[in-house]
């Protein structure tokens, strides 16, 4: 008998820009079958996706309800066990919430919910039943930045006493300077997206980024968010100062108006004996500075790196690995967890990853609208 996790799918259609990444990670280490799903709220869209990944149509549902309702009848050893959420922001927390419920594990797109409070209840449920419960954000599935998460854990940096961390992007400036486009876009839209655009959507990775390499909590936050025009509801461009738990400071940027850049993830960390610097467009390549040696470059595959760096390392040093493999590393972290099977910490972004980003997000917008005030997160 098999022991492959049953996945199913709600969004990630043939529309879908995420969903090929995620059906790829999937299947990337055979711990998966992607069994069924609701793959589109479009019925031809839901049923060629299907068709094209070769799933019975028994098992292609027409909404999330129906689905949960249908499963819950099939046998233990046949019906889905985990699904993965592929929707819009707003979709997030009553799915979730409901997949739960009947005893999946989930495996969610972020940011995790619309609110703090949303988030809370998730995470509350999700620990009464004994699930799991993953966040992808996806870049700290790179092994490269296990290897820097490790570093500074074992204090080769020495004390950290500086953060920076960007996320700069410049696709919104097709839209947000056509009046039609940006009061039509879902991504500008309140109800669809919740209080937050720009922060919502990537920055929330670039707070993770800097919690996860770090080994600490961001402790006080001062936002300042650029909606540009005063018909757009929600932020495009947004600064964030930091202190941390160690009193150290930095900054969190985030932004979609960055013309010409295409998906700049930054995470630059500080220490009293050196520095470590990483950047998403060049995964491979860790960039660790002294002041009495010279520039050192460390890549993935070599025996130098830690054990978790090397587990999620799938090709000979020098061969360049990507966001498949990364986000990959994920769902094996998830599908060890859901086995019972040993986890190293940050194998996967857990529900309490996806909790701090909505507390994030939040605080972020309270302090931009009471006057850049500093507010303390949770």
């Amino acid at each position: 008998m098999s022991n492959k996790i049953k996945l199913g799918f709600v969004g990630g259609g043939n529309d879908s820009l995420i969903g090929v990444l995620h059906k790829v990670a999937a299947v990337m280490f055979d711990r998966y079958d992607l069994i069924g799903g609701v793959f589109s709220s479009n019925k031809e869209v839901n049923v060629k996706t299907a068709n094209d990944l070769g799933l019975d149509q028994s098992r292609i549902y027409n909404d999330f309800e129906e689905m949960i309702d249908a499963e819950s009848k099939i046998d233990l050893s046949e019906k889905i066990e985990a699904v993965c959420i592929l929707t819009p922001n707003f979709l997030h927390f009553p799915m979730a919430k409901k997949f739960l419920e009947n005893g999946f594990h989930v495996i969610c797109e972020k940011p995790l919910s619309i609110s703090l409070k949303q988030a809370q209840e998730l995470k509350s449920i999700k620990d009464s039943k004994n699930l799991v419960f993953a966040v992808t954000h996806t870049y700290t599935g790179y092994p490269m930045v296990r290897q820097m998460t490790q570093m500074i854990s074992q204090g080769i940096i020495g004390d950290i006493q500086r953060v920076d961390s960007t996320y700069f992007q410049g696709w919104i400036n097709d839209i947000i300077h056509d009046k039609d486009k940006r009061n039509s876009t879902w991504r500008l839209n309140p109800e669809v997206s919740g209080i937050s655009s720009c922060l919502a959507d990537i920055g929330t990775h670039a707070f993770n980024m800097l919690e996860l390499v770090c080994g600490m909590k961001v402790k006080k936050i001062l936002a300042d968010l650029n909606n540009l025009y005063e018909d757009n509801p929600l932020d495009i461009d947004v600064s964030v100062l930091v202190r941390m738990e160690n009193g150290c400071k930095g900054t969190i940027r985030s932004t979609q108006i960055a013309t010409g850049l295409e998906n700049n993830l930054n995470i630059s960390v500080y220490g009293s004996k050196g520095s470590l610097s990483w950047e998403q467009e060049n995964p491979n390549y860790l960039y660790y500075y002294t002041n009495d040696k010279p520039l050192q470059i460390l890549k993935p595959g070599h025996p130098y790196n830690s054990k978790i760096s090397l587990d999620g390392t799938k090709l000979p040093a020098g061969h360049p690995e990507g966001i498949f493999d990364a986000m990959g590393n994920i769902y094996r972290g998830v599908a060890r967890a859901i086995r019972g099977e040993k986890n190293e910490k940050g194998e996967f972004p857990t529900i309490e990853e996806g909790v701090r980003g909505m507390d994030f997000i939040e605080k972020a917008v309270e302090s931009n609208e009471n006057g850049n005030i500093w507010l303390e997160l949770e």
